[in-house]
């Protein structure tokens, strides 16, 4: 049997990446997971990212994987990694003005670089990997190559950007955003925003040169590198609020359902098991990446099949109007939509289906149900509930 991709999008060549993985989940996760050995050498971690962002394969079927082979102790390290995801998903959901807020730091950075030539050129060798510092340079190369950085290597390289260069986090976080074959808004925006001190304040990440030496086995050795953080000047983030009410699924009434990169698995939710599905469809608006395009694809093919309904590519969210009258339903459902490019549209997809009679409803995982109430302040208030959300989520 071929082996699976490196970074998996479709679904069965997520499940079998799992199975690589399971075995390694335990210790060896927890003593190896910090070490970057380089491009193509990223093994002592699940790289199950791609696939998890997109829910092709869910948090909770790799967690359930990883506690059969290893218990909840020896897997705690990784069991913590995935729970990550989850809180800045959670996080951000009850405060999605610091997205609106990072849109606009980001746009107005922009607009610096064009009245700025010493910002622009200062950006434009980071971008093209052309500051001198060994390990950041060869980073920004990989990310451009590869779309991926080790995680630990994406703390490294927004610190050296933010407090060494001197350069706008927002900048740098859009142009991880743009490239990560696993880019996903909450845990991108969040992360830079956690190394730059705002998210949790006054606490920022200083990269360090004799600690990259190590975690890179002797790789690189920069120096150089900013011994004290100045953190951005930012208002405080606001209070966590309650996340958006979602119109759920009517198992009355005759659906069609859309794919997005934010749900590529709803066949796998028990929700849809019963909807009366007559059509399936994504939009190659938002297949702008290799990974997007794979997912989607993957994800009509097995909705598809999983209903034995028809599916469809349509251009963009304005044509789901039409799909749904052709399909002869007056409701489209589709996986909960966070905070993000996408969700900024919600509202007016929202409208234009409404005015045309469409009912737009939202399905909400469980998982997602269950921790996000335990996402309002640090991490580590989460953490300390693992145990517990486990044996809700069993």
């Amino acid at each position: 049997m071929a082996p699976a991709p490196t970074f998996p999008f479709t679904r069965a060549d997520a499940l079998f990446r799992l199975a690589q993985f399971v075995p390694l989940a335990g210790a060896a996760y927890a003593m190896g997971r910090n070490f970057d050995c380089g491009p193509g050498q990223h093994d002592r971690v699940s790289r199950l990212s791609a696939a998890l962002r997109r829910r092709t394969i869910s948090e909770g079927e790799v967690v359930q994987a990883v506690l059969a082979e290893h218990g909840p102790e020896p897997a705690a390290s990784f069991i913590s990694e995935v729970f990550w995801r989850t809180y800045w998903k959670g996080w951000l959901e009850q405060r999605p003005a610091i997205w609106t807020r990072y849109l606009a730091g980001r746009d107005a950075a922009r607009q610096a670089l064009l009245r700025d030539p010493d910002l622009a050129g200062r950006h434009g060798d980071a971008v093209a990997g052309h500051t001198g510092i060994d390990a950041f340079d060869h980073w920004m190369g990989e990310l451009g190559e590869t779309g991926y950085l080790h995680n630990w290597a994406r703390m490294q390289v927004a610190s050296i950007w933010i407090f060494t260069l001197g350069l706008p986090w927002e900048l740098g976080a859009a142009h991880m955003l743009d490239r990560l074959r696993d880019g996903d808004p909450a845990s991108n925006t969040l992360s830079w925003r956690w190394v730059a001190g705002l998210h949790t304040a006054g606490k920022a990440y200083l990269a360090d040169g004799t600690r990259i030496a190590a975690m890179t086995e002797g790789r690189f050795a920069p120096q150089g590198l900013a011994t004290q953080a100045t953190i951005p000047v930012e208002a405080a983030a606001p209070p966590a609020a309650p996340w958006r009410t979602v119109t759920p699924p009517d198992p009355a009434v005759p659906a069609l359902a859309w794919i997005t990169p934010e749900d590529a698995g709803l066949e796998q939710e028990a929700t849809f098991a019963a909807l009366p599905l007559r059509g399936v469809v994504a939009c190659r608006s938002h297949a702008l990446n290799e990974a997007d395009r794979a997912a989607l694809a993957d994800g009509l093919a097995r909705a598809a099949d999983r209903w034995q309904v028809p599916a469809q590519w349509i251009d963009s969210p304005t044509d789901l109007g039409e799909a749904a009258q052709a399909a002869g339903t007056r409701q489209i459902v589709t996986g909960y939509i966070p905070a993000g490019p996408l969700a900024d549209a919600l509202p007016t997809i929202r409208a234009t289906l409404q005015a045309s009679g469409l009912r737009l409803a939202e399905h909400l995982r469980h998982w997602d149900k269950t921790v996000w109430p335990h996402c309002r302040r640090g991490f580590f208030a989460l953490k300390q509930e693992i145990p517990a959300l486990l044996k809700q989520l069993a």
